[in-house]
């Protein structure tokens, strides 16, 4: 800057037209001190902010050369002070505000330069006050843009995302072309080191990103920022002083023909000031759209990184280490909460173990067919899309769908015939009894033959009497076989109801010689069961394991992300026409993450190991049966042809659900 001798002036500017006198004025001129000098032919001319304090001397020749005087003085910038050659300057301006003094007239040159220098002080105080403006203006803008950036770091969930947003807003409010995030973590040893885990650059955007790990040392500008928990800022990466234990590896410059000058690197601390990364900014530009291509664009267009962008990059740094750490401490909860959720699963599904795995293969299966509706991309649900977090929601509702399960009797819950497996005991007791009875009796008779006639009459009768309790032992064959095929749970044929009504009316004569049945009304009240396992009674206790899945999911305090769990899993028994359960609900009160739920349920109930109860089909046959249920409306049908047209099933088909 050029010292003009006045005190309150350190450089100036004095604009003029071509056609103004100055031979009168350079005393006066002289005599205030001013350094520099521009003419001008248009008072458009001066259009950008002075970086000096400036007067405009205005003529006659200028402002007569203004269509609009009063609108072209209006258009000046603030900073400039105008001052009127005379009075008849003065006149013409009368319609204008800007005019702030007028040259005294005549050869008063003391006066003039008395004038000037006031004129000059005013701009230099308007240019102080415009400086002090626009910085507040922008320290305010900086302020509502960190805070912006704060709120976005701190309600973003994603890791992933989080980092790249931190490395994206430092980059853009220093104008930085490059910049890199580094993560501390412990390695299998328990021992801290450096993650790099992401880098962006404008200049060579589409690079692989190959993760690796640094040691947690002073000797690279990350590992030296991270250890001491101080910022660098280099004006030079190639130029370090040899003294510093850090240096720059010009690898990746080599390997891509890039230029690395200047950096700002940044330990990110959290609220215990412990240190959790380090953001590694690079290249700050003149230009945010250059590009940096070699030694020759970097001389050109790169800039060293100042106090401000520090202190910009530290608060950001400050910011992101807590969303960091908030975003670790989520993950971490989501984790342990996810590993709760599968354990409990894994123990309900244990009390059944030929049905182990099924909350597993649903879940994997449901989430699987939500990630496919974005792709397939046809049909109602076109325009369907989940979140992240409704995804994670999905999820937990499908693991849990069944967890109500954990009230039913388990011996409902595993029942495998059609007879509870204590009558069955007394069932196959009493018929052991009536087959000794039997043998008894035979025995007995053959007896009293033998003494009542002499062995003449009992030759005789043998042959008669063995045929007789061979018939009866037949007979007992043939009804205890007949029993245990109607045990079987499989739809009752008729002609079996008809031998249970037979083998109800028949009695035998017990140890005391009273008349016992066959089969006791209770038994046959079992035995008669049309179809299935379980009688009415079992069979609404086994589906209110719904209603008891949704009182359980409807007692824990759920995040806002995840209040639908209870809702979606309540509904995975209910069908679209209104003949599902608990409550026979209709399709537009189902929604479409129930429905994919409800079908995967079927597939895999379908498709499962063999279980006592019943065998397992085919993956051909259980589609089938799916594709026939959402013709008769009970099933969303574009979900099922989703569903058949990408062969995602495949997956829970083929690999063991400990793996899913």
């Amino acid at each position: 800057m050029i010292a003009t001798g006045n005190p309150s002036i350190v450089d100036a500017v004095l604009y003029h037209g071509a056609g103004t006198q100055l031979q009168a004025m350079e005393a006066a001129i002289e005599g205030a001190h001013i350094p520099r000098r521009a003419t001008i032919s248009a008072l458009a001319e001066i259009d950008e902010p002075p970086e000096v304090p400036a007067v405009l001397l205005l003529d006659q020749t200028l402002a007569r050369a203004a269509p609009d005087l009063a609108a072209a003085l209006a258009g000046l910038p603030a900073a400039v002070v105008v001052v009127a050659l005379d009075g008849d300057v003065e006149a013409l301006a009368a319609e204008s505000d800007r005019v702030l003094l007028t040259l005294p007239a005549g050869q008063h040159t003391a006066e003039a330069a008395r004038t000037l220098r006031v004129a000059f002080r005013h701009a230099a105080e308007r240019l102080a006050t415009d400086r002090a403006d626009r910085e507040l203006a922008r320290a305010r803008s900086e302020l509502r843009e960190l805070n912006r950036i704060g709120m976005a770091l701190m309600t973003e969930r994603d890791p992933e995302r989080l980092l790249v947003h931190i490395l994206e807003q430092a980059r853009r409010l220093t104008q930085s072309d490059a910049g890199s995030l580094y993560l501390v973590e412990l390695d299998e040893d328990g021992k801290p080191r450096l993650r790099f885990k992401l880098a962006q650059n404008d200049s060579l955007p589409g690079l692989p990103l190959v993760e690796f790990t640094l040691p947690l040392d002073r000797t690279s500008l990350a590992g030296y920022a991270a250890v001491t928990g101080e910022a660098l800022v280099l004006e030079d990466a190639y130029r370090i002083s040899t003294d510093a234990p850090y240096s720059f590896n010009r690898s990746f410059d080599e390997r891509f023909g890039y230029r690395t000058q200047s950096m700002l690197v940044v330990p990110m601390k959290d609220h215990k000031d412990e240190v959790v990364g380090v953001l590694q900014l690079i290249n700050r530009k003149r230009d945010p759209d250059a590009r940096i291509t070699d030694e020759g664009s970097a001389e050109l267009i790169v800039l060293p990184y100042g106090e401000r962008e520090l202190q910009l990059v530290r608060s950001l740094a400050g910011q992101a280490a807590v969303s960091i750490e908030n975003s670790q401490l989520y993950q971490q909860i989501e984790h342990i909460f996810e590993s709760f959720v599968k354990a409990s699963v894994i123990a309900i599904d244990q009390r059944d173990p030929t049905t182990a795995g099924h909350s597993v293969r649903v879940a994997t299966m449901t989430c699987d067919m939500a990630e496919a509706i974005a792709e397939h991309g046809r049909g109602p649900h076109a325009d369907v899309r989940f979140s992240r977090e409704q995804m994670r929601e999905l999820r937990y509702a499908a693991l849990l769908h069944d967890f109500g399960k954990v009230g039913v009797r388990e011996e409902v819950l595993v029942k495998a015939k059609k007879l509870p497996p204590h009558l069955i005991e007394r069932v196959e007791a009493r018929f052991d009894l009536i087959r000794r009875t039997l043998e008894a009796d035979y025995y007995k008779q053959r007896v009293e033959l033998v003494g009542q006639d002499g062995p003449a009459h009992f030759a005789a009768m043998e042959g008669p009497l063995e045929e007789e309790f061979q018939r009866q032992m037949e007979e007992l064959e043939r009804l205890h076989a007949a029993v245990r095929a109607a045990n079987e749970p499989t739809i009752l044929p008729e002609a079996s109801a008809e031998i249970l009504d037979d083998i109800g009316r028949r009695t035998f004569r017990g140890v005391r010689g009273d008349l016992l049945p066959f089969i006791t009304e209770h038994e046959l009240h079992f035995l008669r069961i049309p179809k299935g396992s379980l009688d009415d009674h079992e069979r609404r206790e086994i589906e209110s394991h719904v209603e008891q899945t949704y009182r359980f999911l409807s007692q824990i305090p759920w995040t806002d992300d995840l209040r639908s769990v209870a809702d979606i899993a309540y509904g995975h028994h209910e069908k679209l026409d209104g003949r599902g359960y608990p409550r026979g609900i209709r399709a537009d009160q189902i929604p479409v993450q129930t429905r994919m739920m409800t079908i995967a349920d079927i597939f895999d109930a379908l498709t499962a190991s063999d279980r006592p109860y019943k065998k397992a089909i085919g993956e051909q046959r259980a589609l089938d049966i799916l594709v026939m249920e959402a013709k008769s409306g009970m099933l969303d049908q574009p979900l099922v042809e989703m569903l058949i047209e990408s062969k995602l099933y495949r997956k829970v088909l083929e690999r063991d659900w400990r793996e899913l």
